[in-house]
């Protein structure tokens, strides 16, 4: 699962984890578990590059070690290191950008921000907009690279796991 913070990469992948009986890994947590340190407190005391690097190494360390699992990235993963198009070349990984409208972010965000740290100190919910549509910006490029791209807004948990049966299938 791919796609910016607060699309729904957790919520989708654990659901997809019960349905298909298949273990569900979240990086950032693992990122978390790996340091023994937060991520707001990583980007703060050792840099975001150092964050990426770790990022990229656990990821490929999760790939190569790990049966068949249900992955949730970090919304900046796939845009380092070829992240997006080494996935794709493997033929056993099924990327997902989970595509969401950015007022629909912005408003998911705007309740959650105390919890993000890269948008902990945005004030308001236009300046949140804007930081968050220069970000899918950037970022749009390697999204929309994965192998398929489910458009999320206002669409049931359930559905979109039917979603994904269906693209597997």
């Amino acid at each position: 699962m791919i796609g910016y913070m607060g699309c729904g990469k957790t919520t989708l992948g654990k659901k997809l984890s019960e349905h298909y009986q298949l273990p569900f890994i979240d990086l950032d947590e693992e990122i978390v578990s790996f340091e023994n340190n937060s991520i707001e407190k990583i980007f703060q005391t050792k840099g975001e590059l150092y964050f990426r690097q770790i990022e990229y190494k656990i990821l490929f360390k999760i790939i190569r070690n790990s049966n068949r699992s249900i992955i949730s990235l970090g919304g900046g993963t796939p845009c380092y290191f070829n992240t997006i198009e080494l996935l794709n070349k493997n033929e056993k990984i099924h990327t997902f950008y989970l595509k969401t409208d950015i007022n629909i972010l912005t408003d998911r965000l705007f309740i959650e921000k105390n919890k993000r740290p890269i948008i902990k100190s945005i004030e308001s919910k236009n300046l949140l907009k804007e930081f968050v549509g220069k970000h899918l910006f950037e970022r749009s490029i390697y999204y929309n690279k994965a192998k398929s791209v489910l458009i999320t807004n206002n669409k049931s948990l359930n559905s979109l796991v039917n979603e994904v049966k269906e693209i597997l299938a």
